[in-house]
């Protein structure tokens, strides 16, 4: 088999090795979309993270037969056209759960405890100056006993209200299909969830239904001081919108997905005043090496399958 992997530079260091065993295999670091025809058109096997897939570059493909996609998401392949050109399309769901659950409450306490603020207090000299042992210009609140709602209940979204409820939350949610019912935790409106919660993270996949889903209004329903967190997808929150608001509402939000990525030079948040309110991760809370070698192993045997 002639297998092409397409954009390796998003999984870092990780071994590719495993992939030798299995054919002719050809590794770019990254395909922009005037070279991917070139570099796929004699392939039998695909592997792609994000590099889009188009049916007209499929019908360039006469020996294409198994497009792998390293990530849950399959929205950067054209399904419909793959299944009448009988193209098996692959994807791969559940390897990084963990790490994304883990990253969730990396960005809470990063925000919730000041971090930034104090780790640079004390490296620019300033607590060497204080006349007492401690500083508490920036106060921090515990866990327990704060709401915590949740917009997405799926996988990630249950293991986040797990562990919140271990620190002592309450948890409830939201579903944005409408047909997520669990007894476990209580199901609020939109409306109502962001009324009332102290903490609202977001793991909901980017749809019709999600589309700007958390925009200005949405905002300006949140109480003062609450934290937003974006580990869903990009485009569930307005992002200009969000520039807007970071600097009239004291609100925080972390942001690990954004609507374009990478973020563009210009892009509205840079220019947010209240950047201690604002926390931006380039896309890394699926990333941890444990979930990247899980991703590998089964975009691995997803191609053994086929073969």
């Amino acid at each position: 088999m002639k297998i092409v992997l397409l954009d390796t530079l998003t999984f870092g260091n990780s071994d590719l090795s495993g992939f030798d065993a299995l054919g002719d295999v050809k590794n770019y670091e990254t395909t922009s979309s005037d070279q991917t025809l070139e570099r796929i058109k004699d392939a039998h096997v695909i592997v792609t993270n994000k590099v889009v897939i188009t049916a007209a570059m499929m019908s360039e493909c006469p020996d294409l037969r198994l497009i792998c996609i390293a990530a849950t998401g399959m929205n950067n392949v054209d399904l419909e056209a793959a299944k009448e050109k009988n193209i098996e399309v692959k994807n791969v769901a559940g390897y990084s759960t963990d790490s994304v659950i883990q990253h969730t409450f990396s960005m809470l306490f990063y925000m919730m405890g000041h971090s930034r603020y104090y780790d640079e207090y004390v490296k620019d000299g300033s607590w060497q100056k204080s006349e007492v042992f401690t500083h508490v210009a920036k106060p921090f609140f515990e866990l327990r006993s704060k709401k915590w709602g949740i917009i997405g209940l799926g996988e990630i979204g249950r293991g986040v209200a797990k562990i919140a409820t271990a620190f002592g939350a309450e948890v409830s949610y939201y579903s944005t299909s409408g047909k997520n019912d669990n007894s476990d935790y209580k199901k609020e409106t939109l409306s109502n969830l962001l009324e009332q919660s102290d903490i609202i993270s977001i793991h909901a996949p980017l749809n019709a239904a999600t589309q700007d889903l958390i925009a200005h209004s949405e905002f300006l329903m949140m109480k003062d001081g609450a934290i937003l967190l974006n580990l869903g997808r990009g485009g569930i929150v307005c992002e200009e919108s969000l520039s807007y608001i970071l600097d009239a509402k004291p609100i925080s939000v972390g942001l690990d997905v954004l609507a374009k990525e990478p973020m563009e030079k210009d892009h509205p948040l840079m220019k947010v005043k209240a950047q201690d309110r604002l926390y931006i991760t380039p896309h890394i809370a699926w990333t941890s090496v444990e979930a990247r070698t899980k991703l590998l192993a089964s975009v691995i045997d997803n191609i053994k399958q086929y073969g």
